[in-house]
């Protein structure tokens, strides 16, 4: 399988549901939110971009199945599947915040091999896929060269439905706060491990996150350089709920870091 050639069809389509994304959020109300959970949003917006995503790409690999956030499609693939999140930063999207994007990966058997993320609002779209470099908007990109946490910008997302370790998200938030240059909260994970990627941040920690949040993302930080890896420092992500990205200089000291108050 080409996977330089199938990319260029994901990004296509990746832009193409970001325009309509894009356009509904000129004229979105209130009014149109439902909730699937405790702070968890959802609306028209999310489930039709879906469907968009989910038909250009069943043209692209027919034999894959799909592991996407609003289920708009249950079929599972035997060797292929695409991963997606139509539009990561819902709540962002919903308030107006400019800062949400569409996340698609595709996974062959256990191992991510392409990931796409397509920033809608800076019209940035960074991919990668396997054994290739990463890219943004056509042009080469690379994890930061910061070798201590100390000359670092570091991002994170903040619980918003699991509180169970809310204790100890708020120690390491604020032993991290008083060690690196800044701790961001953008309100997309897809977008931070791209930047994450790009070198504009050092490194990303969250926890309780969803496959379709990162997929893309991983592959994409993976291939500028970086590493990407869970708590314990393993280098499986998807089903741990956790992950910390970075530049791959200061692996060693966040997971130091990470340990103290994630067991």
């Amino acid at each position: 399988m080409e996977l330089d050639h199938i990319v260029k069809s994901v990004i296509e389509i990746s832009k193409e549901a970001g325009s309509f994304i894009r356009e509904q959020r000129k004229t979105f109300s209130p009014d149109k939110i439902e909730f699937k959970g405790l702070n968890d949003l959802v609306s028209y917006v999310d489930k039709t971009a879906e469907e968009k995503i989910v038909a250009g790409l069943q043209l692209v690999l027919p034999e894959a199945g799909f592991i996407t956030e609003e289920k708009t499609i249950n079929k599972i693939g035997e060797r292929y599947n695409w991963i997606i999140d139509p539009l990561d930063g819902t709540t962002n999207f919903i308030h107006g915040l400019p800062v949400y994007s569409v996340s698609i990966a595709l996974r062959e058997f256990d191992e991510l091999v392409l990931g796409v993320v397509y920033e809608v609002n800076q019209d940035e779209c960074f991919y990668a896929w396997k054994d290739s470099p990463a890219y943004l908007n056509g042009v080469e990109i690379h994890v930061s060269k910061s070798a201590t946490i100390s000359e670092s910008l570091l991002a994170t997302g903040f619980p918003y439905h699991d509180f169970t370790k809310q204790g100890a998200y708020i120690s390491l938030f604020s032993e991290l706060m008083k060690s690196c240059h800044g701790l961001r909260r953008l309100g997309s994970a897809a977008v931070d491990l791209a930047y994450t990627a790009c070198g504009r941040f050092d490194a990303f920690y969250e926890y309780n996150l969803n496959p379709w949040d990162v997929a893309a993302g991983v592959v994409i930080v993976r291939q500028a350089g970086g590493d990407v890896k869970n708590f314990k420092g393993g280098e499986e992500v998807l089903d741990s709920r956790e992950l910390l990205a970075t530049n791959g200089k200061i692996t060693a000291e966040m997971l130091s870091t990470i340990d103290k108050y994630f067991k």
